[in-house]
């Protein structure tokens, strides 16, 4: 097997949710840099939401070193399942592909999934009388945080107006126009 002797960055299978693990003792050893992007995001639980952070790429992340010096090691470090292979072949992952999941993820590692509801998209309503309900966003009022939505009670259509906190987005609406950063 002919292995370069020069550090490439290569994927990583960690084991179930322990990335983080598995990053911070990677981190340790020399001569080894670590990128393990993740994102947070709201999530239902116990009547409201939650903030969630999870992998982005669930079960793997990447680390740059020398296969040929390192690869034994870290491909039983405490945390990781081992180094992605096909056969006896460990394929590099390309610098410019970390490189631009680095430019969209910032120093942190970290990217944050917006919670504000796009017009047309479908929420479930968190809060309130109408907890539970199923409503369509008509209007993101971006001074207020709030949104306008469209639901059916009791057989009758209504608009009513809410903190855009008590809505989780369930689904994007088709013909939504993307959100302006």
């Amino acid at each position: 097997m002919n292995v370069p002797s020069l550090p490439r960055w290569y994927c990583l299978k960690a084991q179930p949710r322990h990335e983080q693990i598995a990053a911070r003792r990677l981190r340790q050893m020399e001569g080894v840099e670590v990128f393990c992007p993740r994102i947070r995001f709201k999530r239902p639980r116990g009547g409201g939401q939650m903030w969630m952070t999870e992998a982005l790429f669930p079960g793997y992340l990447f680390a740059r070193f020398d296969l040929r010096a390192h690869g034994r090691e870290i491909g039983w470090a405490h945390g990781l399942r081992g180094i992605v292979h096909f056969g006896d072949r460990h394929p590099p992952v390309p610098e410019s592909v970390i490189a631009e999941l680095r430019a969209g993820m910032g120093a942190s590692e970290l990217a944050e999934i917006p919670t504000r509801p796009e017009p047309g998209a479908q929420v479930t309503l968190t809060e309130g009388a109408f907890h539970g309900l199923t409503a369509v966003v008509t209007q993101y009022l971006p001074a207020r945080e709030r949104i306008r939505v469209l639901l059916e009670f009791m057989g009758h259509q209504m608009e009513i107006e809410l903190a855009a906190s008590a809505a989780l987005t369930t689904r994007r609406h088709p013909t939504a126009l993307p959100t302006p950063s």
